[in-house]
């Protein structure tokens, strides 16, 4: 889902020159700022439903802190990892003094010294860390120092069409609960002419199928944290790998790979079209069935395991940083303390949808499939905090493509992703 954009650091400070003033310049917010108020410069990606939940939050926040003025300044993330002129910005020593930032990625910008560290601030503050889901605090942390405070998150569950389960003789009201049970699903949905597929039940590797949702599933893990060592060939994730290859011969990869290459988005996606019987996906696709099919008979449930127990799943999401030289720390401090809060979460949540990292704020969810996500939050895993965290996410895709198309064993290709990463990691 993450893909780290790789930018030399010379060509950053170079970069750099250009973006002086730029943390000072004009925001997508009210900017008449008072001689007397402390100016917050903050720097965010977001467009439509989030973008307004920020200025919602901004405004409460003014409401309370009449002394401190923040601006809001749009900078367009590039690719899917934060924007390279928040780095510049960084190296230039002139960088906002705040910002919504990847939680994937602070491993990563901490371990450069890119980032402020809270601890000792959110120490001072009592901020609780019992308050917000386990995941989102350790995604948030690197070696045992805070630098970012959790916002939203996100999980991944199985998506499944009821009335299609109904057709072909399966109780909508059980879905699969064993890897067993979905593989027999997925034969009975599935309708296929020649190499054509009219349905297909199941695509493992599909939506959100990645190496971390299968290995996790599986029971295995990608990181010793008392080793500081990468585990991408822990024995249960090579069962996964397995199984997914195993499956892509079963249904022959070519002839997926065509369903796939011509599956369409939005309202063509193939889950809502009927093509796909079921789908690994986050709630974001919740929006999507409300929008284009609202009708649409679904349930959400968790992803099968092994032995139909111990369910589990992945999060990601968004926190707010201070960046390494910021001016005014304090004040920003404040600011994305109030942001991140209960305050600021139920503000961001009810404006957008989106999962709060702080599970008293999803305990007023109302609505059937979001609660789902919201509930399986506890047993959510999220991926390692480390340097080398966009290398393993890369490598790991790469290794997912070549066991589905046969290109070595599952067991070879993982341990060729721990070797490399371990690699890079104890540089």
């Amino acid at each position: 889902m993450n893909k780290c954009l790789i930018v030399s650091f010379a060509s950053l400070i170079a970069l750099s020159t250009v973006l002086i003033g730029c943390s000072s310049g004009s925001g997508d917010s009210a900017n008449g700022t008072d001689a007397r108020k402390t100016k917050v410069t903050f720097w965010h990606g977001n467009t439509d439903t989030e973008k307004e939940a920020l200025e919602k939050i901004v405004k409460a926040f003014h409401e309370q802190n009449p002394d401190i003025q923040v601006e809001m300044t749009y900078i367009a993330r590039q690719g899917e990892g934060q924007n390279e002129k928040l780095l510049a910005a960084i190296a230039g020593g002139n960088p906002p003094d705040a910002a919504y930032f990847d939680r994937f990625e602070i491993g990563s910008w901490a371990a450069r010294g890119s980032l402020t560290d809270l601890t000792d601030k959110a120490k001072a503050d009592q901020i609780n860390a019992s308050d917000y889901y386990e995941f989102a605090m350790a995604e948030a942390t690197y070696k045992g120092k805070l630098y970012g405070l959790p916002n939203d998150t996100d999980a991944r569950l199985l998506y499944y069409n009821k009335d299609q389960f109904k057709e072909v003789g399966l109780d909508p009201e059980h879905p699969p609960k064993t890897i067993a049970e979905l593989e027999a699903a997925a034969e009975k949905l599935t309708k296929k002419t020649g190499k054509r597929f009219e349905r297909i039940g199941f695509i493992p590797w599909y939506d959100q199928g990645w190496i971390y949702t299968w290995g996790w599933a599986f029971g295995g893990d990608f990181y010793d944290k008392t080793a500081d060592k990468v585990t991408a060939d822990h024995p249960n994730v090579v069962k996964a790998l397995e199984w997914m290859r195993d499956y892509a011969k079963k249904y022959n990869i070519e002839d997926v790979a065509a369903f796939t290459d011509s599956a369409g988005s939005g309202a063509d996606n193939p889950f809502l079209t009927g093509q796909l019987s079921m789908t690994v996906s986050g709630p974001w696709r919740i929006a999507g069935i409300k929008k284009y099919k609202p009708d649409f008979n679904y349930g959400v449930t968790p992803i099968p395991t092994p032995t139909g127990d111990k369910f589990t799943s992945w999060s990601g999401g968004f926190s707010y940083i201070i960046p390494k030289g910021a001016k005014n720390v304090d004040a920003a401090w404040k600011f994305i303390k109030f942001a991140a809060g209960k305050d600021g979460q139920k503000i961001f949540s009810e404006t957008t949808g989106n999962l709060a990292t702080i599970q008293s704020v999803n305990e007023g969810i109302k609505d059937p499939a979001t609660k789902k996500f919201a509930e399986i939050l506890t047993q959510s895993h999220n991926r390692p905090v480390i340097s080398a965290g966009s290398l393993l996410w890369n490598e790991l895709s790469r290794a997912r493509d070549s066991a589905i198309h046969d290109k070595g064993t599952p067991k070879d290709i993982l341990q060729e992703v721990s070797q490399k990463v371990n690699s890079e990691l104890h540089k």
